[in-house]
């Protein structure tokens, strides 16, 4: 594609035709400001719906302003940002934005991360003349994972094609028209009622306050002050990469040890790590992996292509969108359903308590962990295996909360015996990270002798499809790794057509980038740089551990020595499995 040659306020530089001015700008280091636009390039998410004029910019000879971010540069091309015509363009558009939004900023969950409040200060808006009739609200709507308010919705429709263009769940649209408009879903519903898979990839790109996460802190904070209950928290992998920025430090950085000192100081029993039971996640899936393909080699009838199912956001989609392919996921539960069940069967035995008196707290960065833990394959007569679950954010907010100077906390370790993981089990948090773990032990298991180098980078990176053959013990096995649930049908509708790739094993994540980029994580805002900080950080953590095969754990090994005896045995099956229903949602 060929240069051309454009002017921006005053700056005269080449470009490739087909950038747009919002683009070109930010490569001469102007920066203009944006509402609607949203664009993560390493997951190639990108939202451009021209619908809040915030960008716009004044070209010479063109009788209106342009959006910048939809309007592509021309040779000779002369661009002015900050003319007083585009400046105030731009204030009274925020103006007419905020003449309709409930203006409630000091209570609003998005206070301090809100777009909306801080153009509202880049565009110097300091009173709003813009007067009449104020869109009627809908009400509040407060699910198990997401929170709607949309009062607050300025129809920048980001949360749409979010939904629609990169999970193809289509759970969002826009509805009325005019003044009355806002995003909602099909007659009006509540979320639940819809095919929403509680992803939160929607509150994740909402620049204001009209989708949130549920906030479930006060219910952390009352636990821990009943001292009648031993309450027990796990936390994720990808968790400690990110939990810092809600305090001040660079993406990817790694605060294991100060996460969990935090945990204490809030007055928690023990705090465990979820990577233990992401160790005890491989040794079931990689057993039922290894059980179907010997079975699909000895001509047994077998459900092929095995899929991954410790996604809960994926799980929700397959159970709607596939539900005539249930078959096909493995039946093992995620690692937070493993450590709950773990915790309230075998730990409470070790430690004489009813499971009744025991508290699991999940630190999460995903919302849709939130709807698994409430499933009733993950309770026993009622008592959920784990009861309580915290986004990233919102765990930052109950450490700040309890006046807690994270930057300045000492370093502690987990507790034991469910505190002590491997290297396999970190990579968890990263696309590609279940598969590579589960073939770490699949490889050893059949070979019969040790990896010379335990990375398969095939499975690795940013590509929504990523397929590649392994040849373990003289067998092919071909395989697929998917981030983003639109890619994710893709491959699906491939497999029900008749699976043309032959694929064997697949792993879906249904968040950019796998559990980094979750729904509960700390904002990015679009920047693509924060994505693969965490992920560096990630495959850090596995190369310093010492170990980094799940099988080789000395404390997994200990569990089925003394409780669960094999992989797939009875015992296993009835704590570690799970099994899948047909949701009918429109």
């Amino acid at each position: 594609m060929s240069d051309v040659t454009i002017t921006i306020d005053g700056k005269t530089m080449k470009v490739k035709q087909g950038t747009s001015i919002l683009e070109a700008a930010k490569e001469a280091g102007i920066t203009i400001p944006t509402l609607c636009y949203f664009n993560l390039e390493n997951a190639d998410i990108a939202c451009k719906p021209a619908s809040c004029r915030v960008c716009v910019v004044e070209v010479e000879g063109s009788r209106n302003l342009l959006p910048s971010c939809v309007t592509s540069v021309a040779e000779g091309m002369v661009v002015r940002t900050n003319s007083k015509r585009a400046i105030n363009a731009r204030k009274m558009n925020i103006e007419l934005l905020l003449s309709d939004h409930p203006n409630d900023c000091l209570t609003c969950p998005k206070s301090g991360s809100c777009d909306l409040q801080r153009l509202t200060q880049i565009v110097e808006v300091r009173s709003i003349d813009v007067t009449g009739t104020r869109r009627s609200t809908v009400p509040v709507e407060v699910g198990k994972a997401l929170k709607r308010d949309l009062s607050k919705c300025i129809m920048c429709r980001r949360c749409e094609t979010m939904c629609s263009t990169v999970q193809s769940v289509y759970a969002l649209s826009a509805i009325h028209r005019g003044f009355p408009a806002y995003v909602g879903t099909a007659f009006e519903e509540p979320l639940s009622d819809t095919v929403c898979v509680s992803c939160g990839q929607c509150s994740a790109v909402c620049p204001v306050g009209a989708i949130t996460e549920n906030d479930e802190v006060e219910k952390v904070i009352d636990a821990l002050a009943d001292k009648t209950k031993t309450v027990v928290f796990q936390t994720a992998p990808s968790v400690r990469v990110a939990i810092g920025e809600e305090f001040g430090l660079p993406a990817g950085t790694e605060v294991t040890g100060k996460m969990i000192t935090a945990l204490r100081r809030l007055g928690a029993d023990y705090v465990f790590d979820t990577n233990f039971a992401a160790d005890l996640t491989i040794m079931e899936e990689s057993a039922e992996i290894i059980e179907r393909i010997k079975a699909f080699l000895n001509d047994e009838k077998v459900s092929l292509p095995i899929t991954t199912s410790c996604c809960p956001g994926w799980v929700n989609f397959f159970e709607s969108q596939f539900s005539d392919m249930l078959d096909l996921p493995s039946t093992a539960k995620s690692p937070q359903g493993m450590f709950g069940a773990v915790a309230k069967n075998y730990f409470t035995q070790k430690l004489g308590i009813r499971r009744e008196d025991m508290i699991v707290v999940s630190i999460m960065p995903c919302t849709a962990k939130k709807v698994e833990a409430d499933r009733e394959a993950l309770k026993v007569n009622g008592n959920p295996d784990v009861d309580i679950v915290l986004t990233t954010r919102e765990t930052a907010r109950l450490f700040k909360l309890a006046n807690i100077d994270f930057t300045k906390l000492e370093d502690s370790e987990f507790d034991d015996p469910l505190g002590e993981s491997t290297g396999a089990a970190s990579i968890f948090g990263v696309t590609g990270g279940v598969l590579e773990a589960a073939l770490r032990t699949v490889y050893e298991t059949l070979e019969e002798k040790p990896l010379k180098k335990v990375e398969f980078f095939d499975v690795r990176g940013f590509t929504g499809v990523k397929t590649t053959t392994l040849k373990i013990a003289g067998i092919p096995i071909n395989v697929a790794v998917v981030h983003g649930l639109a890619n994710a049908r893709k491959v699906m509708d491939e497999v029900k057509a008749g699976n043309p790739r032959d694929l064997h094993v697949i792993e879906v994540m249904a968040c950019p980038g796998g559990c980094i980029g979750g729904g509960g994580q700390p904002y990015h805002r679009g920047d693509g740089s924060v994505l693969s900080k965490r992920t560096s950080a990630i495959y850090e953590i596995d190369k310093d551990k010492k170990i980094r095969k799940s099988h080789e754990n000395p404390f997994i090994k200990e569990l089925y020595q003394n409780y669960y005896g094999e992989p797939l045995s009875h015992l296993a099956h009835e704590q570690l499995h799970t099994h899948y229903t047909a949701t009918a949602k429109y």
